[in-house]
């Protein structure tokens, strides 16, 4: 395998620790002076429909081949953030193929503080059973890549933003400091 040299390797942000992931990735591409690409965004943005609205009026498949076809032009970034939900991680080759481009971090906490941080967030529907058991059936799906190889865990549990920012970019330096990606 070929080394990238580290000024080429990209920081990929996977994992949920509460609402507003996206942020998190932009903050952190902000502090590295580095490009922020938001995986599902884009996806969005292409089809003109939220991803419930893609599944809903085209198919699952619809939303899967906009997935290959975002994450195929994600691998050709270099020395940039890059968010991507876990599920969309997981399918097909998508995790080697950026794996191969930088280092994959999987942000993850306690299911007591995100929960606590979708009630903040959600407010009443929170106390909905449904949303409630919708939010932690994604969020199953998006802690789905932590055990896998090459993919490093965070754990965000008493952290506020600043801080998992900070330790998300300390983390990352390290990996790169020892040439983790190849």
């Amino acid at each position: 395998m070929v080394f990238l040299p580290a000024s080429d390797r990209n920081l990929i942000l996977t994992g949920y620790t509460g609402p507003n992931q996206p942020a998190i990735g932009r903050q952190v591409a902000e502090v590295l002076g580095l490009p922020f690409v938001n995986v599902e965004g884009q996806i969005e943005d292409r089809a003109g429909n939220s991803i419930e609205e893609i599944k809903t009026l085209y198919g699952e498949s619809r939303l899967k081949t906009l997935e290959s076809d975002v994450v195929h032009e994600a691998v050709l970034y270099r020395g940039a953030v890059i968010r991507i939900s876990g599920q969309t991680l997981l399918h097909g080759d998508h995790l080697e193929r950026l794996r191969a481009t930088g280092s994959i971090i999987c942000l993850v906490a306690a299911v007591d503080a995100v929960l606590q941080r979708l009630h903040l967030a959600l407010g009443a529907r929170y106390h909905n059973p449904d949303e409630r058991a919708l939010a932690l059936g994604n969020l199953k799906r998006e802690w789905s890549a932590r055990k896998r190889e090459g993919v490093y865990e965070l754990d965000a549990t008493y952290m506020n933003t600043d801080q998992v920012v900070a330790n998300i970019v300390v983390l990352w330096q390290e990996l790169v400091a020892v040439g983790e990606v190849r």
